[in-house]
C-alpha cells in the first residue's frame, strides 16, 4: 500500500504554491507587454483564469485527464467527478492525492492563461469567459491524458514531455495561433509599432515566472531527491542560456541587445527546458537553452511574414520553444535520467526522436483544430471581438470601464466617470 512521504509531500506543497504564483506573475509579464490602454485587461484576462480553470478541473478536468482510461487511450473516466471519492487520506504515489489534483490544476491554470497573450487588445472579456473553462477541458484535460496518463496513449507510444512542451507550451501555442486566426489582426497591425509600455513590469513578471518555474520543472519530480535536483539546476541553466542565445542574435543582427530581449530569451530557454528537464544533463539543458534563445529570437518575426497577429508572441516563444525542447530530447536524452531512452547523440538511434516528432505534429494538430472550432462557435454566438470604436478608445475602459493610468492614456486625460462637475474655487 502506497504511503505518503512527508519530504516528498512538503516539496510538492511549496512547488504547487510556486506554481500558482506564476499566473499573477504572467499577468504582470503581459501587462507590461501591451499599450497603456489594455494593462488592466490583459492582467484580468489571467487572473479570471485561476478560478475559471479551477472549477472546470474539480468538476471534470481532473477525472478525465487522470481518472481511469478509454479504450486508446484516448481520454480518462469519470470516476472521480467533481473529486468523488479523494479524501485526504487518498494517495497518489507518494504524496496525497489531493494535493497532486492541486499541483496539476496549477499547470492547467497557467497553460489557459498562457493562451490569451495572442489576442490582447481586442477580445471581448465575457468570450474569454466563456472559452477557458470549455478549452480546459476539451483541449487541456485531454492532451494531459495523452502524454501524462498511465495508459495515456502518447505515454504508451514511449514519447518523452516531463514537465509540459507538449501539454502546456505546444498546446498553449497551437491553441493561441488558433484564436489569433479567428479574432483577425488588431488595427494598425504592421502599421503602428506597438510597443510595451512598461519594460520594468515586463521584467518583473519573468522574474516571477523564472522563480515559480522552479516548483512547475522540479516539483514534477513528485519527490525531494537528487532527480529533483538535477532538474532545479538544468531549469536555472537553460533560462540563463536562453537569455545568452538571444542576446547574441540582437548584438549581431541589431548592433545592441535589449531588456525586452533579455526577458525573451529567460522565457525562450525556459520553455524549451520544460519538456526536456528530467531527461537531459546538464550540457544537454545549456544547448537546450540556447538553441532556444537563438531560434525563438527568429521565430517571433514570423508572424509579419505570415500575416497572423499573435499580439505577445504566444506562438513564436512558447509553440516554437516547445517543439525545440520536445525534438531535442530526440537528441540529448540520456539513460542517466530517463533510466532507458536515449537520444540520438547519446546512442539511441532515431527512434525516440520519431516518437517526439510524431506526438508535435498530433499535439499541436489537435489542439489547433479543436480551439479553432470552440473559438468559432463562441464567435458565431456572442462574438469574440470587441467592436473597432471600442478597439480604438481602449479594451481597459470598453470592457472594464476602467484605466491603469490616470493620465497619459494616448496623450490624453484618463475620460471620466458620468457625475457633477468637481468643485473648482475661483
Amino acid at each position: 500500500m502506497d504511503q505518503i512521504d512527508p519530504a516528498a509531500t512538503a516539496w510538492l506543497l511549496a512547488s504547487t504554491a510556486l506554481v500558482l504564483l506564476m499566473t499573477p506573475g504572467l499577468a504582470i509579464f503581459y501587462g507590461g507587454m501591451v499599450r497603456t490602454t489594455g494593462v488592466l485587461n490583459m492582467i484580468m484576462m489571467s487572473f479570471i483564469a485561476i478560478p475559471l480553470v479551477t472549477v472546470s478541473w474539480l468538476l471534470f478536468g481532473y477525472t478525465l485527464a487522470f481518472s481511469g482510461n478509454s479504450p486508446g487511450g484516448v481520454i480518462g473516466g469519470l470516476s472521480h467527478v467533481g473529486l468523488s471519492g479523494i479524501g485526504p487520506d487518498a494517495v497518489h504515489g507518494q504524496v496525497p492525492e489531493l494535493l497532486f489534483v492541486t499541483f496539476q490544476l496549477s499547470f492547467a491554470i497557467i497553460t489557459a492563461a498562457l493562451v490569451s497573450g495572442a489576442i490582447a487588445d481586442r477580445a471581448k472579456f465575457a468570450a474569454w469567459v466563456v472559452f477557458v473553462p470549455v478549452w480546459a477541458i476539451v483541449v487541456y484535460a485531454v492532451v494531459a491524458h495523452w502524454v501524462w496518463a498511465p495508459g495515456g496513449w502518447l505515454m504508451e507510444l514511449g514519447v518523452l514531455d516531463y514537465a509540459g512542451g507538449l501539454v502546456v507550451e505546444i498546446v498553449s501555442g497551437a491553441s493561441a495561433l488558433a484564436l489569433a486566426l479567428v479574432l483577425g489582426p488588431r488595427i494598425g497591425f504592421k502599421q503602428d509599432a506597438m510597443r510595451p509600455h512598461n519594460l520594468p513590469f515586463v521584467l518583473l513578471g519573468v522574474g516571477l515566472l523564472w522563480f515559480g518555474w522552479f516548483g512547475f520543472n522540479a516539483g514534477s519530480a513528485l519527490a525531494a531527491d537528487g532527480t529533483a535536483a538535477a532538474i532545479f539546476l538544468n531549469t536555472l541553466v537553460a533560462g540563463c542560456l536562453g537569455m545568452l542565445g538571444w542576446l547574441t542574435v540582437e548584438q549581431v543582427r541589431d548592433g545592441r541587445p535589449t531588456t525586452f530581449g533579455a526577458a525573451s530569451g529567460v522565457v525562450a530557454g525556459l520553455v524549451a527546458i520544460t519538456p526536456a528537464c528530467g531527461t537531459v544533463s546538464t550540457v544537454g539543458a545549456a544547448v537546450v537553452g540556447v538553441a532556444a534563445g537563438v531560434v525563438c529570437s527568429f521565430a517571433i518575426g514570423l508572424k509579419f511574414r505570415l500575416g497572423y497577429d499573435d499580439s505577445l508572441d504566444v506562438v513564436g516563444v512558447h509553440f516554437v520553444g516547445g517543439v525545440v525542447g520536445v525534438l531535442l530530447i530526440g537528441l540529448l536524452a540520456t539513460d542517466v535520467m530517463t533510466g532507458g531512452p536515449r537520444g540520438l547523440l547519446y546512442g539511441g538511434g532515431l527512434t525516440q526522436l520519431g516518437k517526439q516528432a510524431l506526438a508535435v505534429v498530433v499535439v499541436a494538430a489537435y489542439a489547433f483544430v479543436a480551439s479553432y472550432l470552440l473559438a468559432k462557435l463562441i464567435d458565431r454566438v456572442m462574438g469574440f471581438r470587441i467592436s473597432a470604436e471600442d478597439e480604438t478608445s481602449g479594451v481597459d475602459l470598453s470592457q472594464h470601464a476602467e484605466t491603469a493610468y490616470a493620465e497619459g492614456v494616448h496623450g490624453h486625460a484618463a475620460p471620466r466617470r458620468p457625475g457633477p462637475e468637481p468643485h473648482r474655487p475661483h
